[in-house]
């Protein structure tokens, strides 16, 4: 089968990012860059059963196949396909529903600098991308702009998306955004928190960049 290795590294994700607690049930999907487009994970069906088998094949011009005839990208396939096409230094997009930053998102909330970490998404703040329905090409339009000079955003009413060069790098991220995410509900909970200044998220976004923490590079966790 082709691409079988990279089908068991995206089943094995999807998998650890509800062992995790960053997602649950069927909700949230995964994809990776493969040749002119992407694997992508299938509609509807639970993580635990999927085999490499089950996972979808698509072209950046929107058709697809997959070896089981009755699965389908999953519902979300325009705005992985969309990212990855647009943005060639990501390698993989994981998308999925965590409890606090999908509560932020919930109030429309972007993450400020509340925390220097909130660099780890490329930026001086971590976007909330406006409501549109799921699946749509206006959804896809919103995480696009939200993503932009970014690695990572909220969607409102929604979830949350993480990218990165490859699986594990998309996956670290995710979970950084949503500690990042509790870490905030928790300050507002107990006042207005005291924002970094500008200059100081363009010190530590530097230092990013240096390799220093996450940095750009797929390799570039350690701080």
């Amino acid at each position: 089968m082709k691409h079988l290795r990279l089908r068991q590294a995206l089943i094995a994700t999807a998998r650890r990012m509800n062992a995790l607690g960053i997602n649950q049930g069927t909700s949230g999907n995964v994809s990776a860059r493969v040749a002119d487009g992407l694997l992508i994970t299938p509609s509807g069906v639970d993580y635990a059963d999927m085999t490499p088998g089950d996972v979808v094949v698509m072209g950046f011009d929107g058709t697809w196949h997959c070896p089981r005839a009755e699965r389908r990208p999953s519902s979300e396939w325009r705005f992985h396909l969309d990212i990855l096409r647009a943005r060639p230094e990501f390698g993989a997009v994981v998308h999925s529903h965590p409890t606090n930053a999908t509560a932020l998102a919930c109030l429309g909330r972007d993450i400020p600098a509340f925390h220097y970490m909130v660099a780890v998404a490329g930026g001086e703040s971590i976007r909330c991308a406006p409501y549109a329905t799921f699946g749509s090409a206006a959804l896809s339009k919103h995480a696009l702009a939200a993503l932009e000079g970014r690695r990572a955003c909220l969607l409102a009413n929604h979830g949350m998306i993480a990218a990165g060069a490859d699986l594990a790098t998309a996956l670290a991220l995710a979970v950084e955004v949503e500690t990042l995410a509790a870490q905030y509900g928790r300050a507002l909970q107990l006042g207005k928190p005291k924002l970094l200044s500008k200059a100081e998220m363009k010190r530590v976004l530097a230092n990013f960049a240096a390799g220093y923490g996450y940095g750009s590079g797929p390799g570039a966790k350690s701080r």
